[in-house]
């Protein structure tokens, strides 16, 4: 099996981008890359599991919550470099949009803090770039869903 860090292919990641009214769901992550960051929900997809299933899942792990039908958001390129050039993390990031369902924001698999944000405050959480840009094309795509 390929370790994540220093991998010899990239991992396949599945994020959704989850609404509530104006609100979206973040979860501040609790290992790396990016830990102690505010985040998209999601993970790695395991084998013989399709994306669909692998957004659910990550979100009933992650945050407790429930959400309805999924449509394809971004596809994001995630490498993490070390020092000397190399992939130390290499991701390709599938992020899927969709409306909470049910089940309130708590905490569960690595990550340390679930909950909803309004714009203004998701604006100020110092996202990572790719995640902003994801969840403006959600915010996008939402619209064509609704």
């Amino acid at each position: 099996m390929t370790s994540r860090e220093y991998p010899d292919r990239p991992w396949i990641g599945i994020g959704c981008i989850v609404f509530r009214g104006e609100e979206v769901l973040l979860v501040r992550r609790g290992k790396p890359p990016r830990m102690g960051e505010w985040s998209i929900p999601g993970g790695a997809q395991e084998l013989g599991e399709t994306a669909e299933d692998t957004a659910r899942r990550e979100l009933r792990e992650e945050a407790g919550v429930e959400v309805g039908p999924l449509a394809v958001a971004v596809v994001v390129d995630a490498i993490t470099r070390d020092e000397a050039g190399r992939a130390r993390f290499h991701y390709t990031i599938l992020d899927f949009c969709a409306e909470w369902v049910s089940g309130e924001p708590r905490p569960g698999g690595d990550v340390t803090e679930a909950r909803f944000f309004i714009p203004e405050e998701w604006a100020t959480l110092g996202l990572w770039e790719e995640a902003v840009r994801a969840i403006v094309m959600a915010r996008t795509r939402r619209k064509s869903m609704i």
